[in-house]
């Protein structure tokens, strides 16, 4: 019986494995690692789930940080009790990742300011996204602005963690998976 595996079939195995891998690790960081903080709406809740969504974008590709966010954060959503915020979140946070990933792809320049800029754009996708969410969900144009100080510490300590590492990451990461 022949085991080899063509190119493609590689390509997708391994795109797979690295897509469930940053899924789990969103999802897991999302649930466990997080601090419920005292404030009028959703944006109580401190997370380090952006910690891997970057790493995802940033390393892998856009693909790769919409699936991760997208999913990651989605299945927190349902499984802790939040199944109303699942849609808004998959969207929300999928379109995080994906633009964070094509900007950090796409853009010429130093690495460190392209990566800081792709975490600045998935910020303000975040607090656009989720203060229209809740504008929705809670029918309060005034409400949502107590999530937006949650939502900005989310994604300011996740860039401070993943920017300076990014670049090095994805260097080792070509290095191991080829």
């Amino acid at each position: 019986m022949n085991t080899t595996f063509s190119p493609i079939e590689t390509t997708k195995t391994k795109a797979l494995v690295i897509n469930a891998l940053f899924i789990a690790l969103t999802l897991v960081a999302t649930m466990f690692i997080n601090l419920r903080l005292p404030l009028m709406g959703n944006g109580g809740l401190i997370h380090l789930g952006n910690v891997p969504l970057f790493i995802a974008a940033l390393v892998f590709g856009k693909k790769t940080g919409a699936i991760a966010g997208a999913f990651g954060m989605g299945f927190f959503d349902i499984i802790m009790g939040y199944a109303l915020w699942a849609p808004f979140t998959f969207f929300i946070v999928g379109a995080m990742g994906f633009l964070a990933g094509l900007i950090s792809e796409k853009v010429p320049g130093k690495r460190v300011v392209v990566n800081t800029m792709a975490v600045a754009v998935a910020l303000i996708i975040k607090i656009v996204g989720y203060y229209f969410a809740e504008v929705i969900l809670y029918g309060n144009w005034i409400q949502p602005f107590g999530s937006i100080p949650g939502n900005v510490m989310q994604v300011v300590i996740a860039g401070i963690i993943v920017v300076p590492l990014a670049g090095r990451l994805k260097q080792r990461a070509g290095q191991i998976i080829k």
